[in-house]
């Protein structure tokens, strides 16, 4: 239940109605994400007002935009934050996704009903704050104040208090922020999390033998600062727990392979801290741990004889092990560890840490670790299923966790059960991990050891690592909320089988190989789900990219339509275009193909063709289906002194909106009798303030609350605008500036 993080828009929804609000100021962390953006947020916001069901809405909620991504297709999906009553609804996360054209496409949920619950606390909080230090193991240093809640973390909602415990742990090194969670109404403990996520039990590096690490000379002076991973620093906390100081070096060559070198360990850091940059970047497109492009501090010799590396949110820190003798700085628990920092920060606070969802939150770390380990392809460790195989935390050289059997370990959960949801998360990540690695190299022997099958569950043939990560971090990334489960009786949708199958189709296409794989692998680990039927007979998918495109009246645009089979064997897929405007053709090369291929689409517009935007339809027909996929058309305003916006804008509660339209080629200043027609869908227009804006940012007031209770205006306004230069963006800007009454601008017309 980690605090959100730098929030950018809201939209609240109160009585059925979206209303827009500033956004609330809230601490950020070290790295804040970029902010969502504004116009696919605003598609989101229509689709979320006009499917509140969809998203168990409750009267006196508010959501909050808290990220957004936009797939290559145009497909973008928004995660949203939840308050009830103004309080954070902790599990109310979801997210909205939308197709290339804005169309509603679905959401993500972890709710399984709408909120019904008094806010009022019958416990209060300075009980709730000593319930909490008594949870507490260790050393407290302090105890902040109790935060109320909605707790959702189950799926249904109670209240609840959250308060935050600082101190040391009984070993008296590891830090704990310890977040405690307790009934607001009978003040019975409900459960806790440690922010503080740890393993729990050319330079010559201690394990990846000799390897290439970017430094920063100043002087005559290297510092182990990495100019090309985000300036991700790596410092010697000289056994203590508090002072760091960065290595320096005279000749840029850094230890010796020995850990009585001082430098060794900090080259398995310095060198896992970039590799797992690289390998979110490279591989997921993703711009560092944080998303922003920001490196991460590396902390080693942290304490003394301290068996332990841990992620506390904004840097990694690791112990020397039993004896100062065996430091915890291997690659996959490098990349385990900073695989948590994406984890929380692509989920609003991350996975909800336990349980099944705490389980998925370490089998995601424990699998990019993994993968970290063999994007690195080193000779001296090479990549492999075994997680912290390197560092003998057991003491008898056996590894924390093996992914292909999780049962090795005597205590992971290899198939699913009905109390994996009561094991500890290290352990409840087991069916996680064993899915992975049946979906990447399949079950039964294989090279990095013998993965079982559960119960008569059929064998699986795996589709290789390149794409069993990419759909692990798809689901991650684009549908993943923060209690996300194996099995989910109450929301069945809200399971990493659903999100990862969603993942697959879109990659692969659905009912594809990789998708029947996923089926296949969950299958394996005892995770069944509610699929929908694949195809029995000749299918296929057919998509655009680019999915939309901008013309100019007279001119042309091409895509390229491709084909795939998801079922069956190829069929000829014959091509046509629907919903053109007037005067726009479309011609493809080749006509047709063979599902699997792609042809070309012209289209072409006249120079009568009208301003607007126009969702054409794609449409693949063989002689067993029919599939079609949406190219969004924008034709802009010809050439000349007049300038139409058809396209509607919606015009929510207390906030202010525009429109814009384009004027090119009338070489000449605005004329004083310039009109501006204008037409707004609108209950009681005195709401209204309406201007024009001109390109140089001068304002003109057409009307300023005047109408009263009168519905939508249609109305052609004369302005002087003799003074502006006519080519330009001219923005109509509408501020609704009362509450309840809604509406939204049909179109406008300026004639300069």
């Amino acid at each position: 239940m980690k605090r959100p993080l730098a929030l950018a828009s809201i939209t609240m929804l109160v009585g059925g109605a979206l209303v827009a609000t500033a956004a609330s100021g809230s601490a950020a962390p070290p790295v804040a994400p970029a902010g969502p953006d504004s116009s696919v947020v605003s598609k989101a916001d229509r689709a979320l007002k006009a499917h509140p069901r969809d998203v168990a809405a409750a009267s006196g909620e508010a959501y909050t935009a808290y990220s957004s991504k936009v797939d290559r297709s145009g497909a973008a999906h928004v995660r949203y934050t939840r308050t009830y009553q103004g309080l954070r609804v902790y599990g109310g996360d979801l997210i909205v996704h939308t197709k290339a054209d804005g169309a509603y496409a679905g959401t993500s949920v972890g709710l399984a009903a709408p909120l019904t619950l008094s806010t009022t606390a019958k416990v209060t909080a300075a009980q709730a704050r000593e319930s909490a230090r008594g949870r507490f193991s260790g050393t407290v240093t302090g105890v902040g104040s109790a935060e109320l809640f909605v707790d959702a973390s189950s799926g249904n909602g109670r209240l609840a208090w959250e308060t935050l415990v600082n101190g040391w742990a009984p070993d008296g090194q590891t830090p704990s922020r310890l977040h405690v969670i307790s009934d607001a109404q009978t003040g019975a403990y409900i459960g806790e999390f440690d922010e503080i996520e740890s393993v729990n039990g050319t330079g010559a590096s201690v394990y990846a033998g000799t390897v290439t690490v970017d430094t920063t000379l100043s002087g005559s002076t290297y510092s182990m600062i990495d100019p090309s991973h985000g300036n991700g620093r790596t410092c010697d906390m000289n056994n203590g727990t508090s002072t760091c100081t960065t290595f320096t070096d005279a000749d840029n060559a850094w230890g010796t392979g020995a850990t009585s070198n001082r430098q060794s360990a900090a080259v398995d850091a310095h060198f896992g801290a970039a590799m797992t940059f690289d390998y979110f970047k490279n591989v997921h497109g993703r711009n560092g741990i944080f998303g922003n492009g920001t490196g991460v501090p590396s902390r080693v010799h942290y304490g003394n004889a301290y068996v332990n590396a841990f992620w506390d949110g904004a840097q990694m820190t690791y112990g020397d092990g039993s004896g100062n003798a065996r430091p915890l700085v291997s690659l996959d628990v490098a990349g385990h560890e900073m695989s948590h920092g994406v984890t929380e920060n692509v989920v609003p606070g991350g996975l909800t840490y336990s349980g099944e969802s705490g389980g998925l939150n370490e089998a995601t770390s424990d699998i990019f670790g993994n993968m970290v380990e063999f994007y690195a392809n080193t000779t001296a460790d090479p990549g492999d299923y075994q997680v912290g195989e390197k560092i003998n935390i057991n003491g008898n050289n056996t590894p924390l966790r093996y992914m292909y059997n999780p049962t090795l370990d005597g205590s992971s959960h290899g198939c699913w059960s009905s109390s994996t949801n009561s094991v500890d998360v290290h352990y409840s990540s087991g069916p996680g991990n064993h899915f992975f690695f049946n979906l990447a190299e399949g079950t039964g022997a294989t090279a990095y050891g013998t993965s079982p099958v559960c119960g008569s569950a059929a064998a699986v043939v795996g589709i290789g690592r390149a794409k069993a990560e990419k759909i692990w971090f798809r689901a991650l990334d684009t549908y993943f909320v923060s209690n996300t489960r194996y099995v989910n009786s109450s929301t069945p949708s809200n399971t990493a089988r659903a999100y990862t199958l969603s993942a697959a189709t879109d990659l692969y296409g659905l009912c594809s190989t990789e998708y029947k794989t996923v089926q296949a692998a969950w299958t394996a680990v005892n995770v069944a789900g509610n699929d929908a039927a694949c195809p029995t007979g000749n299918d296929f998918s057919i998509t655009v990219a680019p999915a939309s495109a901008s013309v100019d009246p007279g001119s042309s645009t091409t895509a390229t339509v491709t084909t795939a089979v998801t079922n069956g064997t190829a069929l000829t897929v014959n091509f046509t275009a629907s919903g053109l405007p007037t005067g726009a053709t479309a011609t493809f090369s080749p006509t047709s193909v063979t599902a699997g291929g792609s042809a070309t689409v012209t289209i072409s517009t006249s120079s009568t063709t009208p301003a607007g935007s126009y969702a054409v339809a794609i449409t693949g027909t063989s002689s067993a289906n029919t599939h079609s996929a949406t190219f969004t058309l924008n034709v802009n305003n010809a050439p000349g002194c007049v300038a139409v916006n058809p396209t509607d804008v919606t015009i929510p509660d207390n906030t202010t909106v525009e429109s814009t339209v384009g004027i090119t080629g009338c070489n000449r200043n605005a004329s004083s009798t310039s009109t501006v027609e204008i037409h707004i869908v609108h209950t009681y227009v005195g709401d209204l303030v309406v201007s024009l804006v001109a390109p140089d940012g001068s304002s003109y007031t057409l009307r300023s609350r005047t109408g009263g209770s009168a519905d939508n205006i249609d109305t052609t306004y004369t302005v002087n605008l003799s003074s502006e230069a006519a080519n330009g963006t001219w923005r109509l800007r509408v501020q609704d500036a009362a509450s309840i009454d809604t509406g939204y601008i049909n179109s406008w017309t300026l004639s300069l």
